[in-house]
Formats: structure tokens, C-alpha cells, sequence
């Protein structure tokens, strides 16, 4: 039998500082459970058959809609974005910690290329 432990979300994110990097802390039904560091702007993409759950352990993330609603998430909430649905994270200058729950196959930028893509995930 596999050991079964707990996980320290604050003990994971004390392991790096580098964000909009994903890093993988878990894997459960084919989805990593994944935790970042968010700040500033990210890229506008889609998911087109993944949806992104965003789970806002500390601070507040802003996630913008090409219809030009931007829905605030706070400490303890989630927001879903359906797929194939355009978003765009940002924070208001401070760094947000961020957990995800995503199918093993979901692309960081959802196939957007820019230099703030991550092509392979780390496990910490």
C-alpha cells in the first residue's frame, strides 16, 4: 500500500519563488493537484477541453473575461472558468498563492506560445 501523508500547502510554497510556474504537489483521478505563485499579468488563453478550477489560498486574484467583466477571487474562494472559455489572471501587484486541480493533459497556457509557458512541470 502506498503511504498516505499529509500535505503542507505552506511548507510547498516555501520551496520556490519563480511564478506563473506551476508545480505539481499531488495527482488524484488523472489531475494534479498543483500550487503557484501569481503576480502581475499573465497571458489571455483558453482551455478548449479542460476546465481550471482557481483556489485562492492568500491574497486576491483578478481574473479578466473578453466580454469585460473582471471577477475578484479572494483568500478562500474558487472560481471556475468552463472551458474554451478566455481569461486572463493578474494580481494587483502582490503575490497571490494559487492552488489548481487540472487534468494531467491541460497545457499551461492552453497552447498560447509566450516565454511564460511551462512545457514540463516539476513535482515538490
Amino acid at each position: 500500500m502506498k503511504k498516505v501523508e499529509s500535505i503542507n500547502l505552506m511548507d510547498k510554497f516555501s520551496l520556490f519563488t519563480k511564478q506563473w510556474t506551476p508545480q505539481i504537489i499531488g495527482e488524484l483521478n488523472g489531475q494534479y493537484v498543483k500550487i503557484c505563485k501569481l503576480k502581475d499579468d499573465f497571458v489571455w488563453h483558453a482551455h478548449e477541453n479542460e476546465d481550471e478550477l482557481f483556489m485562492v489560498l492568500k491574497g486576491t486574484l483578478l481574473m479578466d473575461f473578453r466580454d469585460g467583466r473582471t471577477v475578484k477571487i479572494k483568500e478562500g474562494e474558487i472560481l471556475i472558468v468552463p472551458k474554451g472559455v478566455e481569461h486572463r489572471p493578474h494580481t494587483n501587484g502582490e503575490i497571490v498563492f494559487n492552488l489548481l486541480f487540472e487534468p494531467k493533459s491541460t497545457k499551461h497556457t492552453g497552447g498560447v506560445e509566450t516565454p511564460l509557458e511551462v512545457k514540463k512541470l516539476n513535482w515538490i
